[in-house]
């Protein structure tokens, strides 16, 4: 039996942790930036889109700030710690072996599932779960190794036609 990996990762994870309780962000440039507000530290899609860097000191670019009406965030750990428990409960209910990554990340054994489903529609259905229990967006890679599923994520950001799943063949 060949190992199967998945790396789910959630999507721009704690500026969507922002988001999830304010609506009237939903198409709004959001930053969080670090403990004392110095440094960005994660960045929703439209601000990616504006240009802005990880670990920018905020003082540099008040005037995008400012141009672009973004939303800036301090750090609530306890929020994002709240919703990663959230998400790796529920990763956990989908298979018997899930390895937290990071606080955004977990590897999922798939191995011995592909004999009895899809493991593209088990990553689609893990993305919808997510998302619909959640409210956090996730891209679910699927690989023999865990460092081609990180690959295989990487691919299921970047690309949209793939609906935020990949499985690499075996």
């Amino acid at each position: 039996m060949n190992n199967i990996f998945a790396l789910v990762d959630c999507n721009n994870f704690y500026a969507s942790c922002e988001k999830l309780f304010r609506h009237d962000l939903k198409d709004t440039p959001i930053l969080v930036l670090s403990n004392n507000d110095g440094c960005v530290v994660a960045r929703s899609k439209e601000a990616k889109a504006l240009g802005i860097k990880m670990g920018v000191p905020v003082f540099q670019i008040q005037d995008v700030i400012k141009q672009h009406n973004i939303q800036v965030f301090s750090s609530n750990y306890a929020l994002y710690a709240d919703l990663s428990s959230r998400v790796m409960r529920t990763l956990e209910s989908f298979v018997p072996r899930v390895e937290v990554y990071s606080i955004d990340e977990a590897f999922l054994d798939l191995t011995g599932l592909d004999a009895i489903t899809s493991l593209l529609e088990l990553g689609q259905h893990i993305k919808a779960t997510i998302g619909q229990w959640i409210g956090i967006g996730v891209c679910v890679g699927i690989a023999p190794t865990k460092a081609l599923a990180k690959l295989a994520n990487h691919a299921a950001k970047k690309y949209p036609a793939t609906g935020g799943v990949v499985d690499l063949p075996q």
